[in-house]
């Protein structure tokens, strides 16, 4: 550990000559040269008997950690100095059981079970864990796009009108960057996907929506660089262009000042020397990855190795250059999302191509992995989700804007198209009577024209044990 493959020759023909000479040597009946010393793999954060070589004393659950070997949804209030980092989907292409669309949730601590949100990304079923992760619906928001290959936003188009559904009744919030044209930029890709989504957003209209389905595009230069595309409340959100074999693909770095912690994700390209730059110190700097074995590849899928080889090269950082840019920048935890997993047989492999340059705390960023980060530990751990995990239950504080008081009433919004405005009446006619297939005794009369619902907040909370006037939102 710790030579390079050039390097391990030259000690080895040095070791050589040196038998040599000493094979010499006892023929003329010299004293026998001492044996040279073998390179011992070093812990990088000073030794640890009974911890490793890799990991540092950092690397250690604490107190508000609620169960240390598992992460248990919506269990672990996080305190206000707390950062949590969930990997909702790792993968570039094909889809998996195991693995989704790349998406990046981090979360900020404000001692509630709803703390600051952002994602990073949106592929394509990370939706799905978030929300068996009991992040509510109504509170997606703020999502960074990194570029627009659709394994990078794919949800974006699914979520949107189902967050409005579910009571996201505030504008959703997309960053991205432009492109080299209008035609290329996250502007232009969010308003013809609303295009796209017409006849679902008119349909979803016939219910209580608000402005749920308008979406603030805050597009930025994708040629600038440390440019800051979000600063509000002590967080800025940093970005820089990256090679990804086209123009507009971004990184972007999250840093929380009163905290003072920080996280990373290149999003998708080249090894590149911004991101060296602009993510050195960061607690925990995330990259995309690829394995280097073309050749493999090239006998387990069928196509030829040349084709890899040009993937690679001109899109993605092998995992060399990740653990390359990893030394250069030095953060308190390293990690690799959106990679193929190549099963077991080279995972070995695919760990000891990092460690060619970085020895310290790596793992892979793989769905539901949860990292949480304090100043002075960092802890990981895999997240618990049923099957068919159900959402959060509602909360009517999610309702309310941060800092007001909890209303004695909350109307919802009124559908602004009914079902009898964009729907033709013979539509309506052809409907079975409902009395042909309600048993008699449960029959009750269809609602099918706007009632007016108005929700009682205090009465909602206490009929679930919660005290209206406690602090915690949900």
């Amino acid at each position: 550990m710790g030579m390079d493959r050039r390097a391990f020759l030259a000690s080895a023909s040095v070791a050589g000559l040196g038998m040599a000479a000493s094979t010499i040597a006892d023929a003329a009946g010299a004293q026998p040269s001492a044996a040279p010393a073998q390179p011992q793999p070093n812990n990088p954060y000073g030794g640890r008997p009974g911890g490793g070589i890799s990991m540092p004393e950092y690397f250690r659950p604490w107190p508000a950690i609620k169960n240390r070997n598992l992460f248990l949804p919506g269990t672990e209030a996080l305190p206000g100095d707390e950062m949590r980092i969930t990997f909702l989907g790792s993968s570039p292409w094909p889809p998996s059981h195991s693995q989704k669309g790349t998406s990046i949730l981090v979360e900020l601590g404000n001692g509630t079970l709803q703390p600051r949100r952002f994602f990073f990304d949106l592929g394509n079923g990370s939706v799905g864990h978030a929300i068996a992760l009991q992040v509510p619906a109504a509170l997606i928001n703020d999502i960074f796009i990194s570029h627009l290959h659709t394994d990078h936003f794919a949800d974006l188009p699914y979520m949107y009108p189902f967050r409005a559904f579910s009571g996201g009744f505030t504008p959703l919030r997309v960053y991205g960057p432009s492109g080299r044209t209008p035609e290329l930029g996250t502007r232009h890709m969010v308003k013809h996907m609303r295009e796209m989504n017409r006849w679902h957003e008119e349909n979803f209209n016939a219910c209580p929506a608000g402005d749920g389905f308008e979406i603030e595009v805050h597009e930025f230069d994708w040629q600038d660089r440390n440019g800051i595309c979000y600063d509000q409340d002590g967080v800025k959100v940093r970005h820089w262009p990256r090679s990804h074999g086209k123009d507009g693909a971004s990184a972007y770095r999250l840093d929380w000042e009163a905290a003072g912690l920080s996280f990373v994700w290149t999003g998708d390209g080249r090894p590149d020397e911004l991101s060296a730059l602009y993510g050195k110190g960061a607690d925990v700097f995330v990259t995309e990855g690829t394995i280097d074995t073309p050749s493999l590849s090239a006998m387990k899928i069928g196509s030829p190795s040349e084709l890899w080889e040009y993937t690679i090269d001109v899109y993605h950082t092998l995992y060399y250059a990740a653990g390359y840019l990893f030394k250069v920048t030095q953060p308190r935890c390293a990690a690799i999302c959106h990679f193929e997993w190549s099963g077991d047989q080279l995972a070995d492999e695919s760990v000891a191509q990092v460690r060619a340059h970085w020895p310290g705390l790596f793992m892979f960023g793989k769905d539901l992995r949860v990292i949480n980060v304090t100043r002075d530990a960092i802890w990981a751990r895999e997240a618990v989700v049923g099957g068919d995990a159900a959402p959060a239950s509602m909360d009517p504080r999610w309702l309310v804007k941060p800092g007001e008081a909890l209303p004695e009433r909350i109307p919802l919004p009124t559908p602004t198209m009914p079902r009898e405005v964009q729907q033709e009446q013979f539509l309506r006619d052809l409907e079975i009577d409902p009395k042909k297939y309600y048993p008699p005794d449960v029959y009750r009369k269809p609602v099918q024209k706007w009632p007016g619902v108005v929700l009682n907040p205090r009465e909602m909370l206490k009929a679930r044990g919660i005290d209206p006037d406690q602090g915690d939102h949900g």
